[in-house]
């Protein structure tokens, strides 16, 4: 019998009365283009997130990782190694310079870039590499450091799903010559939309500014060819006061994450996140394999999730991003076919109660046990 209650969505974006009267105070100033509010959210999202480090609003995520590869000089002959376990925008960017993204495989326990895979990719087009701190854990940053220094290469960070992650103690943000982070509604904070480049380099932080400005940093005196990339004041407001509760959501996330992991490990044939020793996982996602199944079999057991239970899941990403339509790229990467078949994002987002929270449990629990039995 499936279960009569409300849905628990897989994601939830906390808006509240706060965000609304902060943005009908931009909206009666008149002031709604970049400007103060911009300049404010930036000053704050690096005292909260990346001390000491320059942050520079955008529109999106996309063009936080877009106009970072084209401050850092990222062009036509030039190759980026990326994971293909990831969202197509990681990839995007890179093409969208005229340089060329070159797939790695992941480590099948964090599902982030394995930086052995990426050592492998490397030739002498090689400009960068560019981890994705997947799902909200921050990737092995010693192993990409060490891989980086041994061949001269940058360190670009897509930082998208990891707000307040670190490795080692270091936020991430600060490791490489830039990171991205997004800002769209499902992430761990939001400004509706928008993006942040963060960077310890003053010149470089100029260039982004310069290019998000149509090539501008005083007017009409264009200085290079650029982008209509600005972030609004209206979505500067709205990020502001998420920043103020970021760090509390995260707290509850790994919280939430803990009450999952406890009640989850130990069901068969599901394996629980495992997060690496050094690494900070801020759960943007909660990500459990179904070890050996297929993709049908995972989708069934979504559908049963949903449907039976009123469960949210979702599946981040059941194709990886190398055999996407957009780029045909033939690769060896076994771990990451076996991860777009096996895995399955579960509710942990801040607003679950602790009645979700063993809902959760419970569904998965009869959805294995169903499995197993048939």
């Amino acid at each position: 019998m499936a279960f009569e209650g409300t849905m628990i969505p897989v994601a939830k974006p906390l808006i509240g009365t706060a965000e609304r009267q902060a943005v009908d105070r931009v909206m009666s100033t008149g002031m709604v283009a970049q400007g103060p509010e911009v300049a404010a959210f930036e000053t704050e999202f690096s005292e909260v997130l990346v001390p000491g480090a320059h942050s520079v609003a955008v529109n999106s995520g996309t063009s936080a990782l877009h106009l970072g590869l084209l401050a850092a000089g990222i062009g036509a002959g030039d190759e980026v190694i990326v994971p293909a376990f990831t969202f197509a925008a990681t990839a995007n960017s890179v093409a969208l310079t005229g340089a060329t993204p070159v797939y790695a495989d992941v480590d099948p326990n964090t599902f982030n870039l394995d930086p052995a895979s990426a050592a492998a990719a490397v030739t002498d087009r090689t400009r960068a590499i560019m981890p994705v701190h997947l799902y909200g854990q921050a990737a092995d940053m010693d192993g990409f450091q060490a891989l980086a220094e041994k061949h001269g290469l940058v360190i670009l960070e897509d930082a998208a799903q990891a707000h307040a992650s670190s490795w080692g103690g270091r936020l991430v943000g600060s490791f490489g010559a830039f990171a991205a982070f997004s800002l769209y509604p499902t992430k761990n904070m939001t400004s509706g939309e928008g993006g942040m480049v963060t960077t310890n380099d003053d010149e470089f932080a100029r260039r982004v500014r310069v290019l998000r400005n149509q090539g501008m940093e005083k007017q009409y005196r264009n200085e290079v060819v650029g982008l209509n990339n600005r972030m609004t004041d209206i979505h500067a407001a709205i990020g502001r006061v998420q920043l103020t509760r970021i760090l509390d959501w995260t707290t509850q996330r790994q919280a939430n994450a803990a009450v999952l992991d406890e009640g989850l490990t130990g069901v068969n044939g599901v394996v629980t996140p495992m997060v690496a020793d050094r690494a900070t996982h801020v759960y943007h996602q909660y990500t459990i394999r179904l070890e050996g199944c297929s993709a049908q079999e995972r989708d069934e057991f979504v559908a049963a999730l949903k449907g039976d239970h009123s469960v949210g899941a979702g599946v981040y990403y059941p194709i990886p991003v190398n055999r996407l339509d957009s780029f045909q790229v033939e690769a060896d990467l076994p771990q990451t076919e076996r991860a777009t078949q096996e895995v399955i994002s579960l509710p942990v987002h801040p607003a679950l109660e602790e009645s979700d929270l063993r809902r959760i449990v419970s569904a998965v629990e009869s959805v294995a046990r169903a499995g197993a039995s048939a």
